[in-house]
C-alpha cells in the first residue's frame, strides 16, 4: 500500500534491509534519488512504501547482457533496450551492462555512440557500457582505449573462440597489459578456438547436426584449457582478470587455485549452469537449439561445481548473459529446419529470472546466505565495474534503487508471463519460490502492482570509475620484471 505524507520524498517502512555484510529491520528515506536516511522511525515523507513481510534489497546489477546487439553469424537479439531492461527491471535488476561491440575500420567512439542512441531513447532503468575488442590495433591501444577509460568506458570484454571474434595470444597480452596501465577491468570468454572448429568439422562430416552436437563440439577440456592458458597470461603480467559464463569442473578449480596462490583473477557464472544440462539440448527435432549457449551447459556434477563455487567466493558475480534469440529464422535457426548445431545463434535468455532464480534455488535451499545473494548479483558487479558505492548497495548517499522481494512468494514459470520479446524460456513450467513486487530506480518506483511504472528513456546513462583499485602482487614474471627494470615499456 502507498500512501501520501509530507517532508523526505519516500519512506520505505518495516522492511528488512539486507546488503552484502549487514541485515537489519528499519525503514529507508529517500530525498532527490539518494538514500539520505536509514532508522526507525522515520519522520513524515511525501510517498511511503508499507514493506512488511517483505524483504529491502538493493536493486540487482547484470553486467553481462546482450541487448539491441547482433551476433557474431549478424543475427539481431530480440531485445531492444526498452523490452530488455523493462524485463531486467520486473525481475529485481535496476542496472544493466551491455556490451558496445567495435565495428572492425571505424572508431571505436563511433561505434559507442551508436549504441548510445540505441539506448537512450528507450532504456527505463540505468546503464553503462562494456567494450567488445576485435581489432587491437595500434591506434586503438594507443589512443582510443585510453580516452574512453578516462571518459568512463573502464572494461572491456575479448574472445578466445569465434572466427570474427577471436584473438590470437599476441593480441590478448596487447589488451591486458593496456588494461594493467590504465587500471581498466579486462573480461575474457576462454574457449579453445581450435578444439571446437576441428571437433565441428569431425562432426558435420559424419553427419551429425543436432543441437545435441553443439555441446559435443564444446567440450570441457576446451574451456579448461583457454581458462588455464588466460590466468598465465594474465599472471605473466601481474593484471586483473574476470573470466565469464564459467561452467566446467577443471577451470572452475584452475581458478580457485588461481586466487589461492594469490592471483587477482575474478570468476563469474550463469543461470543456465545451475539449472539446464548438455542433456536439455537433446531434444525432438530442433527443440534443443532453445538451449545452445557457449560454453554449453554440462552436468549434474558440474552444477555442483557451480553451487560450490559460488558459496566459496571463485565466483564473484552472478550474471544472466542475457542473448535472447527468438526460436524462429529470424533468431536461433537461420536456416529453418535445415539449421545445424554450428549454426544455431548462440545464447539463452535469463534477464528476467536471474534473481529469482538464485534466490529460489540458492537462498531458501540455505546453498548461500541472504548477504552473499547480495554481493553476487548487485554489490560485487558495482565494486568490479567501478559504480560502487553508487550502485549495488543500501547506505546513505547511494542511489536508491532497490527490490522488494516477497520471499513465499510462488511462481511457476511460462513464456507468457516475461517481459522480453524472446517468446521461450528454457525455464518453462519451473516453479520458483520469492519474487521482487515492487522494484524502484533512482528513487522513483519502475515496477509495481504487476505492472510498469516508468517511461521509455527514463534510465540513465553510468560513466563508471575505474575499479576498485587491487594492490600488485610484485609477481611479475622474472623475463618482464627485467625488462621493466630497464625501462622497456609493457604497453
Amino acid at each position: 500500500m502507498i500512501r501520501h505524507m509530507t517532508t523526505l520524498d519516500l519512506v520505505i517502512r518495516n522492511g528488512t534491509v539486507v546488503t552484502a555484510t549487514d541485515r537489519m529491520d528499519c525503514d529507508v528515506g529517500v530525498s532527490g534519488g539518494k538514500i539520505v536516511a536509514l532508522g526507525k522511525p522515520l519522520g513524515a515523507a511525501a510517498e511511503e512504501i508499507d514493506a512488511t513481510g517483505r524483504l529491502v534489497l538493493p536493486g540487482g546489477i547484470d553486467s553481462h547482457v546482450h541487448i539491441e546487439q547482433k551476433s557474431s553469424m549478424g543475427i539481431a537479439t530480440a531485445d531492444d533496450f526498452y523490452s530488455g531492461t523493462v524485463a531486467a527491471a520486473f525481475g529485481g535488476t535496476t542496472t544493466i551492462l551491455p556490451f558496445a561491440v567495435q565495428e572492425r575500420g571505424r572508431p571505436l567512439r563511433q561505434s559507442i555512440n551508436d549504441y548510445h542512441e540505441l539506448a537512450a531513447p528507450k532504456a527505463v532503468i540505468d546503464y553503462a557500457f562494456h567494450l567488445i575488442i576485435l581489432d587491437p590495433s595500434e591506434q586503438v591501444l594507443g589512443q582510443e582505449l585510453p580516452a574512453l577509460i578516462k571518459d568512463g568506458y573502464t572494461s572491456f570484454k575479448v574472445y578466445m573462440t569465434y572466427d570474427r571474434l577471436r584473438l590470437d595470444d599476441y593480441q590478448l597480452l596487447s589488451v591486458l597489459a593496456l588494461a594493467k596501465q590504465h587500471g581498466a577491468m579486462a573480461m575474457i570468454h576462454a574457449e579453445n578456438h581450435e578444439i571446437i572448429r576441428w571437433l565441428t568439422e569431425k562432426l558435420l562430416t559424419a553427419g551429425n547436426t543436432a543441437p545435441l552436437f553443439h555441446a559435443v563440439s564444446h567440450p570441457r577440456i576446451a574451456e579448461a584449457e583457454a581458462t588455464e592458458r588466460a590466468l598465465r597470461l594474465s599472471e605473466l603480467l601481474d593484471v586483473p582478470l574476470l573470466i565469464v559464463h564459467m561452467s566446467e569442473i577443471s577451470a572452475i578449480n584452475a581458478v580457485r587455485a588461481a586466487q589461492t596462490r594469490g592471483l587477482r583473477v575474478y570468476g563469474e557464472t550463469c543461470p543456465q549452469y545451475l539449472f539446464l544440462t548438455a542433456q536439455d539440448l537433446d531434444r525432438h527435432g530442433l527443440e534443443g537449439a532453445k538451449f545452445c549457449c557457449s560454453p554449453p551447459p554440462r552436468d549434474a556434477e558440474a552444477q555442483q561445481a557451480v553451487w560450490t563455487g559460488l558459496r566459496n567466493g571463485t565466483f564473484q558475480v552472478f550474471s544472466s548473459d542475457h542473448a535472447p534469440y527468438r526460436f524462429d529464422e529470424s533468431g536461433k535457426l537461420p536456416k529453418g529446419i535445415a539449421t545445424r548445431f554450428s549454426e544455431v545463434a548462440n545464447g539463452v535468455p535469463g534477464i528476467e529470472l536471474r534473481l529469482p532464480l538464485l534466490f529460489s534455488e540458492g537462498v531458501l535451499t540455505g546453498r548461500i546466505d541472504l548477504n552473499q545473494f547480495v554481493a553476487l548479483t548487485a554489490t560485487n558487479h558495482a565494486k568490479l565495474y567501478g559504480l560502487y558505492p553508487r550502485k549495488g548497495t543500501i547506505a546513505i548517499g547511494s542511489d536508491a534503487d532497490l527490490a522488494l522481494w516477497n520471499p513465499a512468494r510462488a511462481v511457476t514459470v511460462g513464456a507468457g508471463m516475461l517481459h522480453d520479446r524472446v517468446g521461450y524460456t528454457p525455464y518453462e513450467a519451473r516453479t520458483i519460490t520469492g519474487w521482487p513486487e515492487i522494484v524502484l530506480s533512482r528513487g522513483r518506483v519502475v515496477v509495481a502492482d504487476g505492472a510498469l511504472k516508468a517511461s521509455r528513456g527514463s534510465g540513465e546513462f553510468l560513466p563508471c570509475a575505474l575499479p576498485e583499485p587491487a594492490q600488485p602482487l610484485g609477481r611479475l614474471s622474472p623475463e618482464l620484471a627485467f625488462l621493466a627494470r630497464r625501462g622497456t615499456p609493457l604497453a
